[in-house]
């Protein structure tokens, strides 16, 4: 997920800056996450060879349409009144961006890496497939073995919640003019 969000995280500045680079980039990593995830793990192989650095391209590859829409719909939702204030006041291009538009978009882009992550847990379950082991393996091993799949299944879905409610924290520690807008 990190390097996922760095990823997408620079994409996301560069489009922001550069506007027409927006279509381009969603449809391509458009293109990336339509692919089934079983069949890129399967072209990944003769790259990549069967272990981990299979599963962690293609699991990035899955992540960077929702996280880069996500980081363009945050900086597209700051005010354009907030902006114009920013600039008024004397703020750089950059310092407009790290100090007026990340912290407004902040919101949007936690929502899409809550989503990402808990996408991610689901499609790392299959990457197994790529030698890269997991609870996929535990899933597959013996499908017809039922407490292997409750037991991998249920481990694989108590990961994405515990997940998303740990980024949700985050979301609530970092942005807490969003609490008070709420009450």
């Amino acid at each position: 997920m990190a390097i996922g969000f760095a990823i997408a995280f620079a994409l996301a500045l560069l489009a922001h800056r550069r506007r027409w680079l927006v279509g381009p980039i969603v449809q391509v990593t458009g293109i990336l996450y339509t692919l089934p995830s079983v069949a890129v793990f399967f072209l990944l192989l003769p790259l990549t060879g069967r272990g981990d650095t299979t599963a962690i391209i293609a699991l990035v590859a899955y992540s960077l349409l929702i996280l880069f829409r996500n980081f363009i719909a945050g900086f597209e939702n700051v005010p354009a009144e907030t902006r114009d204030a920013g600039r008024g006041m004397g703020l750089t291009q950059r310092q407009l961006l790290w100090r007026v538009e990340l912290p407004l978009a902040l919101p949007e882009i936690m929502a899409g890496l809550r989503i990402a992550v808990t996408t991610t847990v689901g499609l790392a379950s299959l990457a197994f497939l790529a030698g890269a082991g997991g609870l996929g393996g535990a899933l597959f091993d013996d499908i017809t073995f039922r407490s292997n799949v409750l037991v991998a299944g249920g481990l694989a879905v108590l990961l994405a919640v515990v997940l998303d409610l740990a980024i949700l924290g985050v979301q609530k520690a970092i942005t807490p003019w969003t609490r008070a807008a709420a009450q």
